[in-house]
């Protein structure tokens, strides 16, 4: 769905999720390398997994001039999850996307993939790296621990400060985050893109960036 077609729907039907204004902000060191591996495009088309992010669009629209796809892959998981019916998320997964082959130039993942079961996580890395361009990149957050007992399921909102500043949001969510996966797992899921960065930060996320490999030259 295109991003001003999303914004119109909202504004009619769904209001904004209130949120606190005064969530932490945390360093970010993997979006100023996905910025960078896009802004030599001209007008790069952005697929975002996460939450509709007001500042977010006008943020990538200045630092980019990009077009913004937004996909809100919290809802469908938390549908699944209010359903009883997660174990259905990898069929899903897989007639997910409607984007052709090769027609975005970046994915925003965020930390989806911290909600799905292992089934679930290969269903939905299986669809993503068809979809970017040659060198198109692919940025992603992962937990590298377990959510401490007791706490409330909860979803993040990352709403970009700058570009190496993000200030996290949370609000409630029916699933919770499920076991971390393993480096060696996510790098196995994503093939055939490779992993060009990775940082370990102190909020104990592992920020990731994949690239697709670009197209060898015809002789």
């Amino acid at each position: 769905m295109a991003l001003s077609d999303l914004f119109s729907r909202r504004r009619k039907d769904e209001p904004e999720p209130d949120v606190s204004p005064n969530a932490p902000v945390h360093p970010t060191k993997a979006l100023p390398k996905f910025l960078a591996s896009l802004s030599a495009r001209e007008q790069p088309i952005l697929l975002d997994l996460g939450s509709v992010v007001g500042t977010n669009v006008q943020f990538f629209g200045e630092q980019l001039g990009c077009k913004i796809f937004v996909e809100e892959l919290a809802k469908d998981i938390d549908k699944h999850a209010r359903e009883d019916k997660v174990a259905d998320l990898p069929q899903f997964f897989a007639k997910r996307f409607p984007q052709a082959d090769a027609s975005v130039d970046g994915i925003l993942c965020w930390d989806v993939f911290d909600y799905l079961d292992k089934a679930a996580a290969r269903a939905l890395a299986t669809q993503l790296p068809r979809l970017p361009r040659p060198d198109g990149a692919l940025l992603a957050f992962f937990a590298t621990g377990e959510q401490p007992a007791g706490s409330k399921p909860s979803f993040t909102r990352y709403v970009v400060v700058d570009p190496t500043s993000l200030q996290y949001r949370t609000y409630p969510a029916t699933r919770g985050k499920q076991r971390p996966l393993l480096n060696r797992d996510i790098q196995l899921m994503f093939e055939p893109l490779r992993i060009t960065e990775q940082f370990l930060l102190k909020t104990n996320l592992r920020e990731v960036l994949f690239r697709k490999p670009e197209e060898p030259s015809k002789s």
